[in-house]
């Protein structure tokens, strides 16, 4: 696979994933997930404590300050995938360079 088409297939992904974030992910389940629904099942919910980032700008899966609940649970989503994408980037930058600095330079080519 030649670098254009390594490219093209990222920023492919990439969107594919941002348009997933911001389209679908309004439409996902707002029932309890698996272990706040065994708290309520088992009766120990009302013991639960906030989290220490409950006050985060991107907390309960919406974007703090956006009154519309569907627009602002797809800009978290959008907002997810483009931090996860970056960190990423960055490691995979990273080994890159590690990479680079193990293997002996490669003699050039005419």
């Amino acid at each position: 696979m030649d670098r254009k088409n390594v490219v093209l297939f990222i920023v492919g992904g990439l969107v594919v994933a941002l348009g997933l974030a911001f389209f679908a992910s309004p439409f996902a389940s707002g029932s309890p997930d698996g272990l706040e629904r065994v708290s309520i099942d088992e009766g120990f919910a009302e013991t639960a404590e906030d989290h220490a980032l409950d006050d985060s700008p991107l907390a309960d899966y919406g974007v703090e300050g956006v009154d519309d609940e569907r627009l602002s649970t797809g800009l978290a989503g959008v907002i997810g995938v483009a931090i996860t994408f970056g960190v990423a980037m960055v490691l995979f930058g990273v080994l890159r360079l590690l990479r680079a600095r193990r293997s002996p330079p490669q003699a050039e080519r005419t």
